[in-house]
């Protein structure tokens, strides 16, 4: 869609050429409990992105300045080789301009005896067309949805049409996999910083095996468009869905002494977080993940130092 031809070296918007680069492939336990579970999720960081978020707290590899070439073969094998690790699953961060390459990887790893689940980890500008070639190889779409308002995506994220695209994105995605469906719980995770819980009770589900779960980070100051988004999706997907509201945000360095824009030079507070989840009580949301307190550190953000790509 930026009209750059890839194959040809050229670099699109996503700051990639069409060959893979990527920034970690290793264990990672900071996801919502049935993604993390107890041996942690194979998480393969790839670099580049198709938005550009001003906040971005993976900022050093979604502009493109982090990243080490990976073959289809050498991302099959590790695919493999996090399972062999004992990973739950394989986990895809931010890796919509690469799809056509990772079906090919994936193709060749389920060949070979990948049989875990597999995750699509989204900041949810994808065309639906991109979701599409997913279908039948991914069990578990764990998608952003970041704003509702137009105008905070385009300040923010210089994407205006954020909105549409994500929420066709995500139609597609539950389209695809269906009802959530869990594996009988044995182990808890005590790592993440998300709690197991819904709204209403504690969750005995153990780890997922299919479904769809929208993750939406709320923004100082934007509470309102927060709760324009839990209101769409709770009317849109009810219980087909699971959602998870999360506190973490970070201001980075390049946020904290800027005024532009202010509300982003601090963290969440407490009694903004806690009116976003009462207002999701009173929609009757039950399928609902939640985060304790001080989650705002970059400690949440993983080393990018090529870990299992070397």
């Amino acid at each position: 869609m930026c009209h750059v031809n890839r194959l040809n070296n050229e670099i699109g918007f996503c700051g990639e050429t069409a060959t893979i680069r990527g920034a970690r492939a290793a264990l990672h336990f900071w996801e919502e409990p049935c993604i993390s579970g107890k041996n942690g999720s194979g998480t393969v960081f790839f670099s580049g992105c198709s938005l550009k978020c001003i906040y971005c707290q993976n900022r050093s590899i979604a502009i493109g300045n982090t990243g080490k070439p990976i073959s289809l073969a050498r991302l099959s094998d590790t695919f493999l080789q996090l399972q062999e690790l004992g990973a739950c699953n394989i986990n895809l961060v931010t890796a919509t301009h690469f799809v056509p390459q990772i079906v090919i990887a994936l193709e060749q790893a389920k060949n070979h005896g990948l049989s875990i689940p597999v995750v699509y980890n989204t900041g949810t500008y994808d065309c639906v067309e991109t979701i599409q070639m997913l279908d039948g190889l991914v069990d578990i779409y764990l998608p952003d949805m970041k704003y509702y308002s137009s105008e905070l995506s385009r300040v923010y994220s210089h994407a205006p049409d954020y909105f549409a695209i994500a929420s066709a994105a995500i139609e597609e995605m539950v389209h695809q996999v269906g009802m959530p469906v869990f594996e009988p719980a044995t182990s808890s995770i005590s790592g993440s910083d998300f709690l197991s819980l819904s709204l209403s009770e504690q969750s005995e589900q153990g780890l997922m095996k299919k479904g769809v779960i929208v993750r939406h980070l709320i923004l100082p100051g934007h509470t309102k468009d927060s709760k324009n988004i839990l209101k769409y999706l709770h009317t849109t997907y009810g219980n087909k869905i699971f959602v998870s509201i999360m506190n973490q945000y970070t201001p980075l360095r390049e946020m904290e002494n800027q005024t532009i824009y202010p509300n982003l030079s601090r963290t969440l507070t407490m009694r903004e977080y806690e009116k976003v989840l009462e207002y999701a009580l009173s929609l009757s949301m039950e399928q609902v993940f939640i985060q304790g307190t001080e989650t705002a550190k970059e400690s949440f953000i993983p080393p990018f130092d090529f870990e299992g790509l070397l």
